[in-house]
């Protein structure tokens, strides 16, 4: 958010942040009610109603287990008999989705997954490694002693900000990111908000 922020901040425009279910976010956007996602993965399901910024950082989604489980992911196979938690309305790549050889058990929320970890209902969950630890050092932070991450990760995406199709300033708006991303990379601005949070 703090790069979203400072490269809509260049062109003129104040980002004002809305915190709900991932599933609320994207139907709110796909429809209009809100201008932008600020952190989306491309898929081509969505490619249909949303309008694509360039990418401005990558996504590494890890695996989140229990401390002290030795599991190590090493491909779809590696999770065979085990019960994953994932998040309503991810884009987590149809290969993981469609795959029969484990469970998925479906909430609204990672927060609610790293609960269920902890407490032995699920065997693993899955988030972008960096978004888990916001996330959990702002909700619970004592989870964070009680997990650990995999090496591996389960997929490696850019992520993007994107405006729906439906809202009449979607390509407005997706110009100004992307006018707004040159700047901040040019001034050094970018390179500072990676280093503030420990990316670089």
């Amino acid at each position: 958010m703090q790069m979203v922020r400072a490269a809509y901040a260049s062109q003129g425009y104040e980002v004002e942040m809305r915190f709900m279910p991932w599933a609320r976010a994207i139907d709110g956007v796909k429809n209009g009610t809100y201008d932008i996602l600020p952190a989306t993965w491309w898929t081509q399901e969505r490619a249909a109603f949303l309008l694509y910024s360039e990418p401005y950082i990558k996504s590494e989604i890890k695996f989140i287990k229990r401390k002290g489980d030795p599991f190590e992911y090493k491909g779809l196979g590696s999770l065979t008999g085990k019960t994953v938690g994932i998040v309503r309305g991810y884009g987590y790549g149809d290969d993981f989705l469609e795959a029969t050889n484990f469970n998925r058990a479906e909430v609204a929320e990672v927060i609610q997954n790293i609960k269920k970890l902890v407490l032995g209902r699920i065997d693993l969950t899955l988030e972008d490694e960096i978004v888990a630890r916001w996330i959990i050092k702002h909700n619970a932070p004592d989870l964070l002693q009680q997990i650990d991450f995999t090496t591996n990760s389960l997929s490696s995406k850019q992520l993007l900000v994107t405006s729906g199709l439906k809202n009449p300033r979607h390509k407005a708006l997706i110009e100004a990111f992307n006018k707004g991303l040159a700047v901040i990379k040019a001034n050094g601005t970018y390179e500072k908000i990676l280093r503030e949070n420990g990316l670089k």
